[in-house]
């Protein structure tokens, strides 16, 4: 196969009628089959082709996961389109960005995100053509009835679309359209002119200068990708799955759309209607409904499952608890860390405690997710060790990945048949992988350094921006930005994040630079600072500072002598709190994001230079570095759980810093 519209034809000849897409209309599920999300995205695709739209034409997608959004997809690929999947998380001026930048015609949106698309419209420098992907509501008659946009010139619904396509395939050829060529035969010969390095996506992230960089994903990418990973995660045809990650990442496109249409498996959604909420309400419903063989995951939706299943037995009572939490100690320790086997003492001894919790105890935990579940697949973000052990305890192991969406994503994945807790498993097959020390040496066993990757799933680069194409690919090689080792049983570790994005507990990233430049642009005492989210509540910063300047405030403000010592100290610390937000009142600065704002510090008494290793020579910060040196620190932040500015480290700090 060259293309994914060619494995989407495999699909429907392979598993003909039997489901491949789900969705909740009404009380239950309603599901297209293989065949039918072939013939369906072809009709939708002859709309397209009937209105105009032409080979390499970009077309915006913003909804959550639904049918129309996977077969609207396909239908603007079939087209000879390019796909520009947005997440539904983007502010007003992120959205902008993204459409100006990729000069979309089109946008196919859902009714929970129209009012974001309505408020931007005047705003965007072509306004593009809008299909709207949920079905006709008198909600949305009255949302669009407030905006310009006019039904059947610049917004159309995609039903009717699809519809209206495939009126035009059964008519008999017009002699004046087309040259008298049937409409049937206009969309092979556009299917003809797809080749295997086409874009399929171009997928937009954060941009260590703030813009985002458009990763340009082809035919080529997903396929090496979807079939190279598809052999470390074995899945089995006529498995189901409910999907609760957006479609817009790249983990979703290989490990759902594409794997599931080489499978034959069946890619159900949760019920969205009525906004973010609501899905999070419907999503226990839903999963029991499903029944799913396997789930794809990110460490905040499977941490908050552990969360409330620990709670929830904790509640029964201190028996049953006690059983719980023996069962859950024994099941670790009978795993050890599930590729070298414990001694048999050991497994001999964790026995029966974790016999009866999984007896009493374990079978209604897994219940939360249906009745037939087997394993879940994490990606996104990190999985820490904690939730790998607790869930393969109880019977149903989260097998941990790694990759970017510059590489399709997946580099390497744990599995059921090969897997260690606390590494992010084998590399796929037919992808080099390698550790660098720097640009020409290569790190052995257990070396930490960066990981770089070369083969078919590695992007064709970054849209309209070839510098950053030409730092990020060289000779073949993709150069990740994150660090890592290869263990001596051949799984990979990540260890850091050279690129160091922050990212949320939820799995979305941001560039720190940005708010960074913002802090030391506006503060009036900061020296230096390193932002910090590694799959946290919450954003924090670790900060030096210019202590002339600090010192000269606390002298005017009266701080310098007299009173009590501990108040003097958490004035100190009150103006430094201050003082970091104070780009939170600045015009150039008031719309970043509010989760990437720190909510606490860790201040550093000493300033970061060379001579700690903490500021290379180009005077850049290396933060896997001060992520080292201050561990202590930055774990401090977090051990509470709410953000603390006034924290005994920080105490301390003040009093290094001999303000008085």
């Amino acid at each position: 196969m060259k293309t994914v519209i060619e494995l989407l034809h495999e699909g429907a000849k392979k598993y003909g009628e039997s489901p491949y897409l789900g969705e909740k209309s009404g009380s239950v599920y309603e599901t297209v089959s293989f065949a039918g999300a072939d013939r369906q995205s072809l009709a939708f695709a002859a709309s397209l082709v009937l209105r105009g739209f032409n080979k390499d034409d970009r077309i915006s997608i913003l909804s959550e996961g639904r049918t129309a959004w996977v077969l609207g997809e396909f239908g603007l690929l079939r087209a000879g389109c390019i796909s520009v999947p947005l997440s539904t998380k983007l502010s007003p001026d992120e959205l902008v960005f993204r459409l100006d930048h990729s000069e979309s015609r089109a946008i196919f949106i859902s009714e929970n995100n129209f009012p974001k698309l309505a408020e931007i419209l005047g705003k965007v420098k072509v306004p593009p053509v809008v299909v709207c992907l949920s079905g006709k509501t008198d909600s949305m008659t009255q949302q669009l009835e407030k905006t310009s946009l006019i039904a059947g010139q610049n917004f159309f619904y995609y039903e009717d679309l699809v519809a209206e396509g495939q009126r035009a395939l059964d008519t008999p050829a017009n002699p004046a359209v087309f040259g008298g060529k049937p409409l049937s035969r206009v969309m092979e010969e556009r299917e003809e002119e797809i080749k295997t390095d086409d874009t399929v996506t171009i997928c937009y992230t954060s941009g260590t200068t703030g813009n985002p960089k458009g990763i340009m994903l082809t035919h080529r990418n997903y396929l090496h990708n979807a079939e190279n990973a598809a052999r470390v995660v074995e899945v089995q045809r006529g498995w189901k799955s409910l999907i609760m990650l957006p479609l817009d990442h790249s983990f979703a496109h290989t490990v759902g759309i594409y794997i599931f249409l080489l499978k034959g498996l069946t890619m159900y959604f949760v019920d969205a209607r009525g906004g973010p909420l609501a899905a999070l309400r419907n999503l226990p419903k839903n999963l029991t409904e499903v029944n799913p063989d396997f789930l794809l995951t990110v460490p905040a939706l499977s941490g908050n499952f552990m969360k409330k299943m620990i709670q929830g037995v904790a509640e029964k009572g201190a028996f049953i608890n006690s059983i719980f939490e023996r069962g859950v100690r024994a099941g670790i320790a009978r795993a050890g860390n599930g590729f070298n086997k414990p001694p048999l003492g050991v497994r001999i001894a964790s026995f029966f405690p974790w016999a009866l919790a999984n007896a009493l105890i374990f079978p209604k935990l897994r219940t939360v997710f249906g009745s037939d579940i087997k394993f879940c697949v994490g990606g996104g973000a990190l999985l820490e060790i904690k939730q790998q052990e607790f869930f393969n305890a109880i019977g149903v192991p989260v097998y941990q990945g790694y990759g970017l969406t510059e590489n399709a994503p997946i580099i390497c994945a744990n599995s059921e048949r090969r897997h260690k807790f606390g590494t992010s498993g084998v590399i796929i097959p037919n992808l080099d992988v390698r550790i660098m020390k720097d640009d020409t040496t290569e790190c052995g066993i257990g070396q930490i350094g960066q990981i770089v990757t070369r083969g078919g799933s590695v992007m064709k680069g970054y849209f309209k921006n070839p510098d950053a194409t030409e730092e990020t690919l060289r000779d073949g090689w993709l150069w990740s930005g994150d660090l890592g080792y290869i263990d001596e049983d051949g799984f990979l570790v990540v260890t850091g994040r050279e690129k160091a994005l922050l990212i949320a507990a939820d799995g979305e990233k941001y560039s720190p630079e940005t708010i960074e430049e913002a802090i030391i642009n506006t503060s009036r005492y900061i020296n230096q600072v390193m932002a910090y989210n590694n799959q946290c509540k919450f954003t924090s910063a670790v900060i030096t500072v210019n202590t002339g300047a600090l010192k000269e405030a606390v002298t005017t403000a009266g701080l310098a002598s007299g009173g009590d010592e501990a108040k003097r100290i958490d004035a100190v610390l009150a103006m430094i709190r201050d003082d970091l937000l104070a780009f939170t009142a600045h015009k150039d600065y008031r719309t970043l994001p509010t989760q990437w704002r720190p909510a606490s510090f860790a201040l550093i008494a000493q300033p970061f230079d060379e001579s700690n290793g903490l500021i290379n020579s180009t005077l850049k910060l290396v933060r896997h570095k001060v992520c080292e040196v201050y561990k202590d620190r930055i774990d401090e932040l977090y051990a509470t759980g709410t953000a603390d500015p006034f924290s005994r480290g920080n105490r301390q700090a003040v009093r290094e810093l001999k303000l008085w």
